[in-house]
C-alpha cells in the first residue's frame, strides 16, 4: 500500500507544517515535552522526509524517558541524514540508557573526533559517565 500524502489530501501546504513545528518548538521552550510529543508526531506523519522532525521527536522521547521510542526515531532521523551529529550524540545517549553500552561506547568513540568541540566534549562526558 503507497503511503497517503496527507498534505494533498488536507489540501495543505508549507506554510501549515511550519505552523505545527512552531507550536511543537514553543511547548519544547517552556519545558512541556508531553504536549510538543504530539505536534513533532503529527509532523513525522506529514512532513515524512524531514529528518529534524524524526531527531526532535527522538529527543522528545529522551527527555521524556521512552528510550526505546527514542532511538527508533534517532534511526529513522539518520536513515534521512545519518552525518548529523547531534543526531548521532542523542543516539548514543539513548543506547546508553538502554544498557546497550558496548554500542553507546563505539558511538561516542567515533564523536569524541568531531570537528564541534561541544559533540567532541558531550561524547567525552557521555563515555565517562557510562565506562
Amino acid at each position: 500500500m503507497a503511503k497517503e500524502n496527507w498534505l494533498d489530501l488536507l489540501g495543505w501546504n508549507k506554510t501549515q507544517i511550519e505552523d505545527i513545528r512552531f507550536a511543537g518548538y514553543s511547548y519544547v521552550k517552556q519545558g512541556l515535552y508531553e504536549e510538543a510529543l504530539k505536534f513533532f508526531e503529527v509532523l513525522v506523519i506529514l512532513s515524512h522526509k524531514n529528518p529534524y522532525d524524526f531527531q526532535t521527536l527522538g529527543a522528545l522521547y529522551l527527555e521524556t524517558g521512552n528510550n526505546l521510542s527514542a532511538l527508533s526515531y534517532f534511526e529513522r532521523a539518520l536513515q534521512l541524514d545519518s552525518t548529523h551529529e547531534p543526531t548521532l550524540l542523542n543516539r548514543a545517549k539513548a543506547l546508553f540508557l538502554l544498557g546497550y553500552k558496548r554500542q553507546g561506547l563505539a558511538q561516542s568513540t567515533k564523536l569524541e573526533g568531531s570537528s564541534n568541540d561541544l559533540i567532541a566534549s558531550e561524547a567525552r562526558a557521555l563515555k565517562l559517565a557510562y565506562s
